[in-house]
């Protein structure tokens, strides 16, 4: 089996706590060559912790001799980077958001082809065993379809990353940040096509982009099983300063809804997120634990009714991890030519949703 020299952009919490552990523990596949992050603190804590080199810069990374590289830096920077690695012929895995725009995934879609290289964008929940015995067992056809509800609480990561070493770096010039944040700022003005209201800024870099995306991301993937085209978009509303989200699209007009919401609430040591198909005679509900957990499988759960008497039936397929399933699926793209299952056109059709919700949400709030 052939391993990958692989290298690593950005080692923030997502880097520490899942992608640099995870690699290594996959040494049969991978061989991590070097982290590269702007925070010395980072970079000599990833060192002393892990024994890989630190660089700097990317540049200096996709210097090395590579076959591949994850990056998981801050989402504007993106685009930039996956383009720089696939024009030095390397592989990319980029973490959700690919992109903000359709416009720029279509860059890497050009890119990638091209190239002849593989981009697989990080949906980990599409690896959950849980979620994959799902596509498996629903319980019912689109005829039969009636709801889909996703429901998300989320503190963020703070009460579920004890099992890992973790250090911020907090020593990253105040120039980097700062022309991070005008890129993305002109990256969600372009995405939208007019400069955003704060509030909607902040929920489509927050709830919608950084939360919920994962949600609509497995819900498409559902939807392309049951034969379901996209719908219209029929709800859209932004709270909590930007970290609630809420959406209703209207499927096979008016004959299925799906409703998702997402609150953070940092001060809340609790995470959850559930998945909910309803059918004429049966549901199949997807409780995800924090992705940061280890060790902690996905609920998956099917009830159905023959009268008045209900049986529900739970499914565990195991306890494989989705973080570490998905670089194994990346593995097996780029040395098996296996099918890339998120693929940059999967990241435009979610963005795609994204945007237009943004942009209802806009339209409801200037309408006379």
């Amino acid at each position: 089996m052939s391993r990958l020299r692989i290298g690593v952009i950005g080692a923030g919490t997502i880097a520490q706590v899942e992608h640099i552990p995870n690699l290594l523990a996959l040494g049969n596949l991978f061989e991590l060559a070097g982290v590269a992050d702007p925070s010395r603190i980072s970079r000599d804590f990833i060192t002393a912790t892990y024994g890989v080199s630190g660089f700097e810069t990317p540049e200096q990374l996709l210097a090395e001799r590579l076959d591949a590289v994850v990056i998981c830096s801050p989402d504007a920077l993106h685009h930039g980077q996956v383009l720089a690695a696939l024009g030095v012929g390397l592989h990319v895995f980029c973490e959700k958001p690919l992109c903000y725009s359709p416009a720029e995934i279509a860059d890497i879609v050009a890119a990638r082809d091209v190239a002849g290289k593989v981009v697989q964008v990080g949906y980990m929940k599409r690896f959950d065993p849980a979620y994959r015995l799902a596509l498996e067992s629903l319980p019912g056809t689109a005829a039969t379809l009636r709801y889909i509800s996703v429901e998300v609480n989320d503190p963020d990561a703070w009460p579920f990353i004890a099992h890992r070493p973790t250090r911020r770096g907090a020593d990253i010039p105040r120039s980097l940040i700062d022309a991070a944040g005008e890129r993305q700022r002109a990256q969600v003005s372009a995405a939208l096509g007019e400069e955003p209201t704060e509030l909607a800024f902040r929920g489509f870099t927050g709830a919608y982009s950084s939360s919920l995306v994962h949600d609509i991301n497995a819900v498409h993937g559902i939807l392309e099983v049951l034969g379901v085209p996209d719908g219209e978009i029929v709800g859209a509303e932004i709270f909590a300063n930007g970290e609630g989200g809420q959406a209703m699209v209207r499927l096979m007009g008016g004959q299925t809804g799906w409703n998702m919401t997402h609150l953070a609430v940092p001060r809340l040591a609790d995470y959850k997120e559930r998945i909910t198909l309803f059918f004429d005679d049966a549901s199949l509900e997807l409780e995800f634990p924090s992705p940061y957990l280890n060790h902690h499988p996905t609920r998956l759960s099917i009830a159905r009714s023959d009268g008045h008497t209900l049986a529900s039936t739970t499914l565990r397929p195991g306890y494989g991890e989705a973080f570490v399933e998905e670089l194994r699926g990346f593995h097996a793209a780029v040395t098996e030519g296996a099918a890339v299952v998120n693929t940059p056109e999967h990241a435009a059709r979610d963005m795609a949703l994204i945007i237009g919700l943004t942009q209802h949400f806009l339209g409801q709030r200037t309408a006379p």
